[in-house]
């Protein structure tokens, strides 16, 4: 209630305003990474993640078959391919060694969805970026304040992306962040 009385008060009520440099700055801090922006949402973060890794025609992406649209939308408005693979019963996570089998030369990214804030196998996707030099863009839409072996969620691979719907374990209502 503060931070929308001081908006209005401020008559600054897009969204690059010092409440907005606040959240940024407490996230950067928090979840100790680089860069924190806000977005409108998860799906923007995403569409945003293919643009900052450059993904176009000719590239694969490759992400759980057991997923949220936004994943494939993302990669498709780039002109990308989106390769659909399992996920594991137990988690409902992206499942490694399918994700392995999927990899072609033409593959540059993989999807993670941290379904239902539950991590995926951080150590093996980061193994496979590793060995086959794929960036990993982590779906973290449910995995706000959730840990892989104490690393926050969104914070491992090379860029994370988050969601505050009210659906979501933190919200405000609408809203998401691209780490």
């Amino acid at each position: 209630r503060e931070a929308v009385a001081e908006a209005v008060e401020q008559d600054v009520l897009h969204g690059d305003g010092p409440i907005t440099e606040r959240v940024q700055s407490f996230l950067e801090e928090w979840l100790d990474v680089r860069h924190a922006l806000l977005t409108t949402s998860c799906t923007h973060a995403l569409e945003m993640a293919m643009m900052a890794l450059n993904i176009g025609p000719g590239d694969e992406v490759i992400m759980p078959s057991f997923n949220f649209v936004s994943s494939a939308n993302a990669v498709v408005l780039q002109g990308a391919t989106p390769v659909f693979a399992e996920i594991r019963p137990e988690t409902m996570n992206l499942d490694p060694e399918a994700v392995e089998k999927k990899i072609t030369p033409d593959t540059e990214a993989i999807v993670l969805v941290h379904y239902g804030g539950v991590a995926c196998d951080m150590e093996a996707f980061m193994d496979l970026k590793q060995r086959y030099d794929i960036a990993i863009v982590e779906d973290a839409a449910q995995g706000v304040d959730a840990y892989f072996k104490g690393e926050p969620l969104g914070t491992i691979g090379d860029i994370g992306c988050y969601s505050f719907h009210d659906t979501k374990n933190i919200t405000s209502g609408e809203g998401g962040a691209f780490l």
